[in-house]
């Protein structure tokens, strides 16, 4: 099978941008995607509105950060390419400000393994970055940091970051993620919530290895 064209991602991209608001997970301009492409990557636009983005919009990027396009890349586009400069095993990233991430975002506060669901994002734990501002270099460092070993983690007073092998597994871990934080904030207010063991997600981690969204063509 060939690699899918600029184009077939830049659409794939729109695609994303837009099933972030419709899921819950962004609004307005806010959020953004990327995706490894050749040697470089391809980055959503900044202030463009997902209902409004169109393919020739996303913009090519070089790992140096330079770019040719008429629009100038999101704000974030730092992390994003030292996320996909440090991790080759990963060729997308979803960035989103949902309302349960955001708001232990806003705490500083890591989501502990409450729920077994938390393995998909790679460990026991999902981290939360220390605030820094948004597109710096000091997000970036930080960002990355605390997805050392993850696909996922919280920015602090900011939102989150999930990543996958691709955009369709990067999607669907933010669902998840904001899923997770979701039933975490109710089960603070119902009580204790009971913390899995680091042995017990180790486990399901390996269990998981063929688990979430795949082609027809994938083998289980």
């Amino acid at each position: 099978m060939s690699e899918p064209t600029a184009y077939e991602i830049s659409c794939a991209i729109v695609e994303a941008m837009r099933s972030l608001i419709t899921l819950g997970l962004s609004q307005g301009t806010a959020g953004n995607v990327s995706v490894r492409h050749g040697d470089g990557f391809l980055m959503t636009p900044s202030g463009i509105p997902a209902d409004a983005l169109r393919p020739e919009d996303i913009v090519p990027m070089s790992m140096e950060g330079e770019h040719g396009h008429a629009l100038a890349p999101s704000s974030e586009w730092r992390f994003h390419r030292d996320i996909l400069r440090r991790r080759p095993e990963i060729d997308a990233v979803v960035h989103a400000h949902p309302t349960y991430c955001t708001a232990f975002a806003m705490c500083g506060t890591e989501i502990p393994a409450v729920h077994y669901m938390i393995a998909a994002a790679g460990g026991p734990t999902i981290r939360c970055a220390p605030y820094a501002p948004y597109g710096t270099e000091d997000l970036s460092v930080a960002a990355v940091a605390a997805l050392d070993d993850r696909l996922g983690c919280l920015l602090a007073n900011h939102g989150m970051i999930a990543i996958g092998s691709n955009l369709g597994k990067a999607l669907w871990l933010a669902v998840e993620m904001e899923a997770l934080c979701r039933q975490y904030a109710v089960a603070l207010q119902v009580g204790k919530p009971v913390i899995l063991s680091d042995a017990e997600i180790a486990r399901t981690i390996r269990r998981f290895e063929n688990y979430g969204p795949r082609s027809r063509t994938e083998t289980p």
